[in-house]
C-alpha cells in the first residue's frame, strides 16, 4: 500500500511537518476513528475524524475526535448557517475524492470551509486521516488549521 495521498502530497508541497501512522483498517468497526485510536494506542480525543457535511446546503467538513458527537446547531452556527446536516457518502466520496472510512482535511478533490473542534489546541500533536483507509498522519494542530484553512469552534454536542 502507497502511503502517498493527495493530503500528504499537499502538506509536503505546504513544508508541513507530519508523520504517518499505518493500522489495520477494519471496515466493521463501529466507529472507525475510535478503532483507529485503540489500534494505534493513542488517545481517543487526539484522534480526530473528517467528517463531511452541510450547511444549508452547501458542503462543509469537519474535524472533531473520534469520541464525540457533532452538534449540528453549532456547526450550523459557526458557518454562519441555519441548519446543518451529514453529507450523503457517495456526495462526501464524489466531492473530496477519497472514500469514507479513508476521508482526510488536506488535498481534498474540492476546497469547502473547514472547522477544527477546539480541543484541539490542547495538544501539541494530533492524529487525523491522510487520505487513506488505514492512515492517520500526526500534526500540530496549528499547521492543520493552516493546511486547511480551518477555522476553530466548539462543536461538540
Amino acid at each position: 500500500m502507497s502511503h502517498t495521498t493527495q493530503g500528504t502530497l499537499l502538506l509536503e508541497k505546504l513544508g508541513v511537518a507530519f508523520a504517518l501512522h499505518p493500522y489495520d483498517y477494519d471496515p466493521d468497526a463501529p466507529r472507525i476513528g475510535l478503532h483507529a485510536a485503540e489500534t494505534l494506542g493513542i488517545d481517543p480525543g487526539q484522534t480526530f475524524k473528517t467528517l463531511m457535511a452541510e450547511v444549508d446546503g452547501k458542503p462543509v467538513c469537519v474535524v472533531v475526535p473520534s469520541d464525540i458527537e457533532v452538534s449540528m446547531k453549532k456547526l450550523a452556527a459557526c458557518f454562519g448557517g441555519k441548519s446543518a446536516a451529514m453529507m450523503k457518502v457517495p456526495d462526501a466520496e464524489r466531492l473530496t475524492g477519497y472514500k469514507v472510512g479513508g476521508i482526510g482535511p488536506f488535498g481534498q478533490k474540492r476546497k469547502v470551509p473547514t472547522a477544527l473542534d477546539e480541543t484541539a489546541e490542547l495538544y501539541d500533536i494530533i492524529y487525523i486521516n491522510a487520505g487513506q483507509r488505514g492512515l492517520l498522519l500526526s500534526i500540530a494542530p496549528a499547521d492543520a488549521m493552516k493546511a486547511a484553512e480551518m477555522k476553530i469552534a466548539d462543536l461538540s454536542a
